[in-house]
């Protein structure tokens, strides 16, 4: 932490509200008095928002209540006054139809509720999956001084002594109950195995991912991704937040000198070296439109070229976050990568990225490899191009079977997410093991809300036969915690136009990852002939259906640009608004 204890030098943001002694001065501090502050909490002393995603309703963040009080603590601590705000809270256990359609909306609510109110600086308090990439990205349009702590894993899932990882354990236990091989009474009891505490998914998913992407960017205290919800350093961790959002404010260190192309760039690598979830593309890429820093998809590919995969955790590998946390969490890998990072990036500490780690090396533990001992050389995302997505699509090699890597097949085609479910265990339905199963109507637009329904599940049939993976495409995402040969975020996306809408069960499609490759068998003058068919110019019109919904159907950029809205792309800015009193 830094030394700089010293008074504000400048007129914080805060003083617009309540540093008159006029009317508009009085409104302001006679509001904040009725909750018992004292007057001199209105000296002049940087106000740090602390945004909480606490909700009921996001379990994985149910115990933000008693780490904002630490939080709280550390302002205080540091001569700062805290006020604690609420934004929407995404659980991606409970919401319908999927979280990813209000990533924009909370994001909105943080970016205007911030810009609205008398704060100088912002603790993000996030965990759940898109609670870290709605704040960022509301953060990002502000660019006040911000700092972000995440919630913490839960603890180890157990059942019957084995391991049970998140979200993970979940759909290889139902393939298990859709092969006849588990019970649903069996399969019922293992719920309360798996989740044992508060926190996050245990797993590489996307909430681990993105506390792991917070730190890399240089945006959270050393150490934040990996410390378990339940751990008292978690407590200790959201104090030291506190407190360093304070001297942030006094430094004038405000987001956008943190989120650099070299953040993000570190980042990218090592969400590779990680193994983390495809999900930090789009969000990565829609953070970047916010912070007006020049990122494409294509990046994601280059910026990670020979990136080892040095962490073996569930789903490319075999251990949980609990473990990652005890071999030395984050900082060893980012020690461990040295050279491949951009070391002299500043982050929220006051130092650069290697000054943070220097020093913090593991003790041999089998969670995290060296270089040398990588579980793979190459483990980034890779970016696909070809006639079925002329606009790019990905797939994550690290949690794919390598056979599968390189493949040619006859498409089985899902017309939608109600064409799937009613079909995909049906007996009579035609499909082997070599079969491609393509999923349409899952993007931005098409569903709307771009569901986690990439890894369609494998039929019925050939489960009992013993098959465990499939090639699979759609313009849908998948959970950072679900595996398989499984190609996402096709771009355009079916519901817009794109080649996705015309594809035939039957159709011959051909996926080359080492290429980068993904090509339909099918000559042009048909493709046309099938576009006419449908309607001129491409597929079947997007729902809206009012609200909120509406809105983003309207305005939802596509997979490969990070599916933000389009007038939410670039920064607003902290300009303090006109008062009404």
């Amino acid at each position: 932490m830094s030394e700089n204890t010293a008074e504000t030098t400048h007129t914080t943001r805060s003083q617009a509200w309540f540093g008159g002694r006029d009317k508009v001065g009085f409104f302001h501090r006679s509001g904040i008095k009725a909750m018992g502050v004292p007057d001199r909490m209105f000296d002049g002393r940087p106000v740090i928002g602390i945004c909480n995603t606490w909700s009921q309703l996001a379990p994985c963040n149910a115990h933000f209540r008693d780490l904002a009080e630490y939080v709280a603590r550390g302002v205080y601590e540091a001569g700062g006054f805290p006020l604690e705000f609420p934004v929407t809270s995404l659980g991606e256990t409970l919401m319908r139809p999927s979280t990813m359609l209000y990533r924009n909306l909370v994001s909105m609510d943080l970016e205007e509720t911030v810009r609205a109110n008398p704060l100088d600086g912002v603790v993000l308090m996030c965990g759940c999956d898109k609670t870290t990439p709605a704040l960022l990205m509301g953060a990002a349009s502000v660019d006040l001084p911000t700092i972000v702590l995440s919630g913490g894993p839960t603890s180890t899932g157990r059942r019957n002594g084995v391991q049970l990882p998140s979200g993970t354990g979940t759909y290889a236990m139902y393939d298990q109950v859709r092969a006849g091989e588990m019970s649903t009474d069996e399969f019922v009891a293992a719920e309360a195995c798996m989740w044992r505490s508060n926190g996050h998914c245990n797993t590489m998913g996307t909430a681990s991912t993105m506390a792991a992407i917070v730190e890399a960017l240089g945006l959270g205290l050393t150490g934040n991704a990996a410390i378990p919800a339940v751990d008292a350093r978690r407590r200790v961790i959201a104090q030291d937040t506190g407190a360093r959002a304070v001297e942030l404010v006094r430094e004038g260190m405000v987001m956008s000198k943190v989120l650099t192309r070299a953040a993000l760039e570190n980042a990218i690598r090592v969400n590779a070296a990680i193994g983390g979830s495809t999900n930090a593309v789009i969000h990565l890429l829609a953070l970047a439109g916010r912070a007006e820093v020049d990122l494409c998809l294509d990046d994601f590919d280059a910026v990670a070229a020979g990136v080892p995969l040095l962490v073996d955790l569930v789903p490319s590998g075999k251990h949980l976050m609990e473990d990652f946390f005890d071999a030395g969490g984050l900082p060893v890998v980012i020690n461990e990568l040295g050279s491949l990072l951009h070391l002299d990036a500043i982050t929220v500490t006051g130092r650069t990225l290697g000054e943070n780690v220097d020093g913090l090396t593991g003790w041999g533990s089998p969670v995290i490899r060296t270089r040398g001992d990588a579980l793979q050389e190459d483990a980034g995302i890779a970016v696909l191009h070809g006639n079925l997505a002329p606009s790019g699509a990905i797939i994550k090699p690290s949690a794919a079977t390598p056979e599968l890597l390189v493949h040619r097949g006859r498409a089985v085609v899902f017309e939608d997410i109600d064409d799937l479910r009613a079909r995909i265990d049906d007996p009579d339905l035609e499909v082997d093991v070599d079969s491609v199963l393509v999923l349409k109507g899952a993007g931005p637009c098409g569903y709307p809300g771009m569901p986690e329904m990439g890894n369609l599940p494998i039929p019925a049939k050939l489960l009992a036969a013993g098959v465990t993976d499939m090639v699979r495409i759609s313009d849908a995402r998948m959970s950072g915690t679900a595996f398989g040969a499984v190609v996402l975020h096709v771009a355009p996306e079916s519901a817009v136009g794109g080649p996705l809408a015309f594809v035939r069960s039957g159709d011959v499609i051909e996926l080359d990852v080492p290429r980068r490759r993904l090509h339909l068998e099918v000559e042009e003058e048909e493709m046309t002939r099938r576009r006419n068919e449908i309607r001129p110019g491409g597929g079947a019109e997007p729902a809206g259906g009012g609200g909120y919904t509406q809105l983003y159907v309207e305005h939802v950029m596509q997979a490969d640009t990070g599916a933000d809205l389009d007038f939410l792309r670039g920064k607003r800015g902290s300009g303090v608004p006109r008062a009404s009193h």
